[in-house]
């Protein structure tokens, strides 16, 4: 595994699918959020169903910053690149969402995607069929799912961060090492001056696996074992430690939606109280962290 400074961006461009939703505003917000401290291109993508055009339902990102003090209320359109970020607004025409998310992320790249979950629905849409499978090797993409509901670390209102909490279920393989370091990422271009990283394994101690945990200034590592069924484990120490974040590298070699399909990974998302970062094992992120 590569070493990178913590101070140099690894994302580049971030993706975010909007169905223009309250879940997918509380998603938008990260996004917006994550491009900022990277200095990262945004694309926001929506797939309507006609060719009626309607740019106002797009997130307002202008305004958004306004409201987060990061541009003057006289700002122009002109002035959020001069924050560092690149927005583009697209606008897609098909049947089927899933298609077209993914019929984009063949074309163009994808550091991180992020977007909103409706845990109430028997699958989520982003999980809810095969993709072929061209497309699939080319979509290893770190993804942040954001469940509706769920308020989420950063605050749509100010863009403020409450990130104080975060859990990473941790066992031989994969590996935990690659969400180990996303974490450590976040945390220090957040600026999140201090708590706790829980690294939980669900089964004997003898079998816990040897990590490399950085010092994290004014942030402490607390490791617990415990004994049960891995999924209810997971997300009762969730609700135990008030996880505002839970960090899971995911196996699988055919993208962000397979490497969830019928995992660990996939049955936390469905049920979990909080964000959920997913981390490709065999992903270009992983190798960077």
């Amino acid at each position: 595994m590569s070493t990178v400074s913590v101070d140099v961006p690894v994302l580049k461009h971030i993706f975010h699918p909007s169905d223009f939703s309250a879940a997918s505003d509380t998603a938008f917000a990260h996004a917006l959020k994550a491009a900022l401290v990277a200095q990262a291109g945004l694309t926001i993508l929506h797939v309507a169903k006609d060719e009626k055009r309607d740019w106002t339902n797009f997130p307002g990102v202008r305004e958004t910053l306004i409201r987060w003090d990061l541009l003057p209320r006289n700002s122009v359109t002109a002035d959020v690149s001069r924050l560092g970020i690149g927005v583009e607004k697209v606008q897609a025409f098909h049947d089927d969402p899933v298609e077209s998310v993914t019929a984009y992320l063949e074309k163009h790249h994808a550091d991180l995607i992020v977007l909103a979950t409706d845990q109430n629905k028997e699958r989520t849409l982003w999980l809810s069929r095969s993709i072929a499978a061209p497309i699939a090797r080319k979509s290893r993409q770190m993804t942040l799912f954001i469940p509706k509901g769920t308020y989420g670390f950063v605050s749509m209102k100010d863009g403020s961060i409450t990130l104080k909490n975060v859990l990473i279920p941790i066992a031989a393989a994969p590996s935990a090492q690659p969400a180990i370091h996303a974490v450590m990422r976040l945390i220090h271009r957040l600026n999140c001056p201090s708590g706790t990283v829980t690294l939980l394994h669900v089964g004997d101690k003898n079998s816990l696996p040897h990590l490399q945990l950085p010092d994290i200034k004014g942030w402490n590592w607390n490791t617990v074992v415990r004994n049960g069924d891995i999924i209810d484990v997971i997300l009762d120490m969730a609700s135990e430690i008030k996880a505002d974040l839970i960090a899971m590298t995911t196996e699988g070699r055919n993208g962000f939606l397979d490497a969830l399909r019928g995992s660990h990974s996939e049955r936390v998302l469905r049920r979990t109280p909080c964000p959920l970062l997913a981390i490709p094992a065999d992903g270009l992120m992983a190798s960077m962290m």
